[in-house]
């Protein structure tokens, strides 16, 4: 090889190694640069993988390395279920063959994807925002330009692509504090109360942050209903809280009753800390609206027993039931008189994905904390500031939520239609969905007074109760599992939301468009009477 016989040896090791990462790369090594072709034979081969093998070591970082927390973490609306059915989509893409075409995911709440429109107005102005040189385009109404030129000049250099304070935009958090005036009924709102997020889901994991403290029997215990959304018990989970679970009273139409509470407040003070109280309304994935007196016990409650309070209102206008009405908990708060307003901690959320819009990729949020500690701010802001800002396009669209277009303006008469349809269809949407499975023999579903799901309660037969067990599944995830590998309808296993023992459900978004969540619901209709002669 040119370089003597220690040089030989030498070269015959690097080459061995060369080989070694090559075989690891799935390459066919290379010999030396000469002309021709190295052939390999097998012992070579066997020296060179075991070189390689020597050389490894073991990952740092393992399932029993990792943090104890996150692996702690489930998320049931992207679980086992969803996995599964983004398997079987691949497979009919490769023209494998099943009882069906496609797969529905009416597993979560992405009305985008299930076909509603965007809301033209909101569209437009973030596009201006976006690129501002269609300011000067006459495609684009002045109402949507005035919005986004008022944006801009909020944003360093005028551009989208700059960061924004922690907190936010200050125009748009003053536009929130003034819809939430509004709102509410001249109930008076601070710009510097809002926090703009990612979401809603940023800020209510954000507030826990800074709400859990405390070791063994100290530790912060947080209340959640049950059936709650997952983002609860996943944060609670990962930030390595208690979980509290209080029960809505399925027979009477999903209700908080405040006797439920306190059971569960005091038993949990045996092992824990509680100090902080979630409420969801409208609810998810239950679907109820909660009467102005619930929401004053619950504020009662709060007070008395010192609780801080998370209203996760990301479903404000979703309510469709006659005789229902969305209370915002600030609001009845307020008026309450002051004993309460100037003493109850309160943080509320809303946000750009539900409602009549639906821009969940826009990650566009807002929380309003009331009552806060002033240095407690400090370290909000703080914590805040470590994400730097929400995306600053999901602030522009939350803008648009809280500023829409107003009689007289030349987009309003449009916005109006649009809103009103979605809203409108929703409500007919929610109607036939409780209509159709109340039909279906061992199915019962309560009214879906607002948000955008059904929950219905199911009947398993203890036969396929057994199987479930045999296969090392909750019996409404084996249920599930099997709606979806026969129809190719995707929907949550009530167990990943919580529901009482004994008692099975699943969680289904009722967003599809009419015609198809019809064609839906007679598959589920079909599969479960099958399902109870199956099993019975």
């Amino acid at each position: 090889c040119g370089r003597g016989p220690g040089g030989c040896r030498g070269g015959r090791t690097d080459m061995a190694l060369r080989c070694a990462a090559s075989l690891a790369a799935g390459r066919q090594p290379r010999g030396p640069r000469r002309e021709g072709t190295v052939r390999w034979s097998s012992a070579a081969k066997a020296s060179a993988v075991k070189i390689n093998e020597k050389a490894s070591r073991e990952k740092i970082l393992t399932l029993e390395s990792m943090n104890p927390q996150v692996k702690a973490v489930e998320y049931a609306v992207r679980g086992p279920i969803v996995l599964k059915a983004g398997e079987i989509e691949k497979e009919l893409r490769k023209g494998i063959k099943k009882p069906f075409t496609e797969v529905i995911k009416a597993n979560i709440g992405d009305a985008h994807a299930m076909g509603q429109r965007p809301i033209t107005f909101l569209r437009q102005v973030v596009a201006l925002c976006t690129y501002p040189n269609l300011l000067d385009s006459p495609s684009f109404p002045e109402d949507a330009k005035k919005r986004a030129r008022r944006i801009l000049q909020g944003c360093g250099g005028n551009s989208l692509g700059s960061y924004t304070a922690s907190q936010g935009i200050n125009c748009i958090r003053e536009d929130v504090a003034s819809y939430i005036e509004r709102r509410d009924g001249g109930v008076p709102a601070d710009p510097d109360n809002i926090y703009l997020t990612t979401g809603a889901s940023d800020g209510i994991s954000a507030i826990l942050k800074i709400l859990i403290s405390g070791g063994g029997k100290s530790r912060t215990g947080v209340m959640i209903p049950i059936p709650q959304y997952p983002l609860y018990s996943a944060a609670i989970s990962e930030l390595d809280a208690i979980q509290v679970n209080y029960y809505l009273d399925e027979e009477n139409c999903w209700a908080l009753n405040v006797n439920e509470l306190r059971r569960a407040l005091n038993e949990a003070k045996a092992y824990c800390n509680p100090k902080v109280l979630c409420i969801i309304n409208p609810g998810n994935p239950t679907g109820q609206v909660q009467s102005r007196k619930c929401i004053e016990d619950v504020i009662h409650f709060a007070w008395e027993e010192k609780l801080f309070l998370l209203a996760d209102e990301v479903y404000q206008d979703n309510v469709y039931s006659e005789g229902c009405q969305f209370h915002s908990f600030k609001k009845i708060l307020y008026e309450m008189g002051p004993e309460y307003y100037n003493n109850v901690e309160l943080a509320s959320f809303h946000s750009t994905s539900k409602g009549y819009m639906g821009e969940c990729g826009y990650r566009g949020g807002y929380m309003e904390v009331i009552n806060l500690h002033p240095e407690i701010k400090g370290q909000l802001v703080k914590l805040l500031s470590v994400r730097l800002c929400p995306p600053v396009s999901g602030q522009a669209a939350m803008d648009i939520v809280v500023n829409p277009p107003v009689p007289g303006e030349e987009s309003y008469a449009q916005f109006i239609k649009e809103k009103e349809s979605v809203l409108n269809n929703l409500a007919k949407k929610a109607k036939l969905t409780e209509d159709m499975f109340n039909k279906i023999p061992g199915v019962h579903c309560n009214p879906l007074q607002g948000a955008m799901y059904a929950f219905p309660r199911i009947f398993i037969p203890s036969k396929a109760i057994e199987e479930a067990k045999a296969h090392k599944m909750a019996p409404d995830m084996f249920y599930c599992m099997k709606l979806l590998e026969e129809t190719g309808i995707c929907v949550v296993p009530g167990s990943g939301f919580g529901q009482r023992e004994g008692t099975y459900h699943f969680r289904m978004t009722i967003l599809p468009p009419v015609e198809k969540l019809k064609i839906l619901l007679e598959k589920v209709k079909d599969f479960h009477i099958k399902f109870l002669e199956k099993y019975a």
